[in-house]
């Protein structure tokens, strides 16, 4: 059995936009995957809503920086055969990441290194790579996510561009989430139902390839 880490936002988490609550679990583009793949994989969700790449957000109870997390994890869940980074959507908060995908591409770049040279337990190597690229957001009348992104949209449309540079320069698969679902207008940046499914179902393929888990 080959073990996944799904490392994320409240992309990974779930966050249903119509509830402000989670999907149903086998929404969950995580669970998804984990269905379709049965006994030939584990797949670990570890998403947290407003999760950054590797910037500090002090004024809520949980750790969302994700490059001061993502060590423990490695640890705790090892040995892993893949680790499956989908961030970003929050590096574009003026708070944290200053609204641009330039820093959210080196906060990636971040989390990539510390999985590639992250001191496992000798006997277990290090695991594949596979980044997604966040879908682009939208615009929204929702005034609380107008006022958090509005300001990002068009930035956003660059996360396929950074996600791409990052996995060419340090020999991750990539897959750019954009390309099978898009996010809801209900909020600007989460996925409905169906359109987190859609992405599970979308990364089934690349995981197995990767993985070499056959049809």
């Amino acid at each position: 059995m080959k073990t996944i880490l799904a490392f994320g936002d409240s992309l990974t988490w779930g966050y249903n936009p119509e509830t402000a609550l989670r999907h149903e679990f086998f929404d969950r583009w995580p669970n998804v995957v984990g269905r379709a793949l049965g006994h030939k994989v584990r797949v670990i969700s570890e998403g947290l809503n407003g999760r950054t790449t590797a910037f500090d957000e002090d004024f809520v109870a949980a750790d969302r920086n994700g490059a001061r997390v993502l060590p423990t994890l490695l640890a705790s869940h090892q040995p892993l055969d893949l680790v499956v980074i989908m961030l970003g959507t929050n590096d574009l908060k003026r708070s944290t990441g200053g609204g641009r995908v330039f820093e959210s591409r080196q906060g990636l770049e971040r989390l990539v290194e510390i999985v590639q040279c992250f001191p496992y337990q000798r006997g277990y190597e290090a695991p594949k790579l596979l980044l997604v690229a966040p879908p682009p957001f939208c615009e929204t009348m929702e005034p609380d996510f107008a006022l958090l992104f509005g300001h990002a949209v068009e930035e956003s449309i660059h996360f396929r561009s950074a996600v791409t540079k990052v996995a060419e320069e340090y020999g991750c698969a990539m897959f750019d989430a954009g390309e099978v679902c898009e996010t809801s207008p209900l909020d600007g940046v989460h996925l409905d139902a169906e359109n987190t499914r859609r992405l599970g179902e979308a990364l089934v393929g690349p995981v197995r390839e990767l993985l070499d888990l056959g049809d």
